[in-house]
């Protein structure tokens, strides 16, 4: 599935959904040369956005057409990745209502639960 957005399409557009249940999803992106900072490992920023491709795509594996706009997104960077990990992206729906969604998400390098990159929060107003 490519991403729809464009600054998803320049970041993401390589994001593969390895599997996606009801309310949960789970995708891999391979880090290239374009997620760096300046110190050549993953940029905070890129790290941010997934946090907001994730949340809109564990809304939308409820079965919502419409995933909303966000009202919060919190990100807490715990360690980096470098050029050609592999990262694992697990997103759940924690909650989905009749006006706001709640979702949490992790990123972490594929293979190895205990190496958390970042972990965060994303809510989305998503008035049915």
């Amino acid at each position: 599935m490519k991403p729809n957005s464009p600054i998803y399409s320049f970041l993401l557009g390589d994001i593969n959904i390895i599997s996606a249940t009801k309310g949960q999803i789970t995708a891999h992106l391979k880090v290239l040369p374009v997620h760096f900072n300046s110190k050549k490992t993953l940029h905070g920023v890129v790290s941010a956005c997934i946090m907001d491709w994730a949340g809109g795509m564990a809304i939308a594996s409820t079965g919502l057409d419409n995933t909303g706009l966000s009202t919060d997104i919190h990100t807490t960077f715990v360690s980096t990745a470098k050029e050609g990990d592999l990262l694992e992206i697990e997103s759940k729906a924690s909650k989905v209502g009749a006006s706001l969604a709640f979702t949490t998400i992790e990123i972490r390098h594929a293979g190895d639960r205990e190496k958390v990159v970042a972990h965060g929060t994303h809510t989305k107003y998503i008035k049915r």
